[in-house]
């Protein structure tokens, strides 16, 4: 068995479609951390925004998701899959560069800024209802586990050293100018996915009545909610989401400096080792389902993503316990985010049928991603009304408990990808799309 996993994880590196599409997302993930950084500081350093403000700035980036069930449908009719990532990563790229103009013209306004959300938001929706179909022409089924854990472990790596690559280019050339280097990852993303050649099927036929786009987006969470692999990972996930977005990092921060009492570079240091767990998992992920199957590693991170917030909910004592109670809980949970999200991806990708793949994607982030944004204003309000150790300490034992959409579900029992098996746990997908059991 382990022998063709060896094969597989090197044919990705030589895969040279593999590594372009590897290398654009990688570029445009430590982009990513630059701006995350650097328009909450055009917000609070140039235009003297409240918190409030600063809130519905982050609000308005995931907002778009609540429509992805319907941009899902649309794109599943679409048969150029690859051009609109290659147009959402071009949207992307020139809606950022807007923000240093207007600097240099004087005219950086909140308005702007919330506009700059909402459309990178949007366009973020589009690429990843449009990815689903693009991954599976572009990786083989056996490499799904290995191909998310190169595409995470980049992802991770940005964590580690892209706020620190981030806060120095800030400091040097100022937060709207540091933007254009996101832009310009975006715009080598699409150069790089537009290398990419996969063959992609046509469009769905319409010889006969189309269904509207309602009704496809009514298939799509049909679909996710009577399959019950894909309804039990939905269910976990969006619980997991909301009771992490209800301590939420900036919550995080505010407990780590003003119960903790940590400063600023010391509470940096801590988020820094503990991005290194999140790289760690990444790169583990492939040899942990091997060891203990996909779907146990799926049960173990679910917990392991939110449990450890409540190490830093509980810190008390001298400075270095604090501070490596924050470290160790940021590490645990970012290893337990990439033990759950690699392996979780890569069952839906094996059990999702090519035609429902945007849809569903749709579906899944409108409710995935679209409860983020509550779970951030439940926990404000809680934070207010019972304080900020109470509240994080209802996320850590509320995101555990996501684990009960898991137990009843056929997850724990799978062990692997392989597309062979006859067992019938898969509910009503194809009998090729379903997984091995123990």
């Amino acid at each position: 068995m382990n022998s063709p996993e060896r094969t597989t994880a090197i044919s990705l590196w030589r895969d040279r479609r593999f590594r372009r599409f590897w290398a654009g997302q990688s570029v445009s993930q430590f982009g990513d951390r630059i701006t995350e950084l650097a328009l909450p500081l055009i917000a609070v350093s140039a235009l003297n925004a409240t918190a409030n403000q600063v809130a519905w700035l982050t609000a308005l980036i995931w907002t778009p998701n609540l429509l992805a069930i319907f941009l899902g449908a649309w794109v599943d009719h679409q048969a150029h899959k690859r051009r609109l990532m290659i147009l959402a990563d071009l949207v992307r790229s020139a809606v950022l560069l807007s923000l240093p103009v207007a600097h240099l013209l004087g005219a950086v306004t909140l308005g702007q800024l919330y506009a700059v959300a909402l459309l990178t938001g949007a366009a973020g929706v589009l690429f990843n209802t449009a990815y689903p179909p693009f991954f599976v022409r572009l990786v083989p089924r056996e490499s799904y586990v290995d191909a998310n854990s190169k595409l995470s472990a980049s992802r991770s790596a940005s964590y580690v050293a892209g706020p620190a690559i981030g806060g120095a280019l800030i400091q040097a050339l100022t937060a709207p100018v540091t933007v254009v280097v996101d832009a310009l990852t975006f715009l080598a993303s699409a150069v790089l996915v537009g290398r990419v050649s996969i063959d992609e099927p046509p469009a769905a036929s319409d010889n006969t009545a189309a269904p509207s786009l309602m009704q496809r987006a009514r298939e799509g969470l049909s679909f996710v909610v009577r399959h019950p692999i894909l309804r039990a990972g939905l269910g976990c996930a969006a619980t997991v989401n909301f009771f992490t977005f209800v301590a939420g990092s900036g919550l995080i921060v505010l407990f780590a400096s003003r119960s903790l009492e940590l400063s600023a570079g010391v509470i940096g240091i801590a988020f820094g080792i503990g991005a290194t767990g999140s790289l760690l998992g990444a790169v583990l992920a492939p040899k942990v389902s091997r060891r203990f199957g996909v779907g146990r590693s799926i049960v173990v991170g679910a917990v392991l993503f939110p449990a450890p917030i409540a190490i830093a909910a509980t810190a008390d004592g001298p400075l270095w316990l604090r501070a490596g109670a924050l470290a160790a809980a940021e590490f645990l949970s970012g290893f337990g985010v990439m033990l759950f999200d690699v392996n979780l991806n890569s069952l839906q990708a094996a059990v999702i049928p090519d035609g429902m793949r945007s849809r569903v994607a749709g579906a899944y982030s409108t409710i995935n991603y679209g409860i983020r944004p509550v779970g951030a204003i439940v926990g404000g309000l809680l934070a207010t009304f019972i304080g900020l150790r109470p509240t994080l300490l209802i996320a850590a034992v509320g995101g555990a408990l996501s684990l009960l959409w898991l137990l009843p579900s056929p997850i724990p029992r799978i062990r692997s990808l392989a597309p062979n098996s006859t067992a019938d746990i898969a509910g009503d997908a194809d009998d090729d799309q379903r997984p091995v059991p123990c």
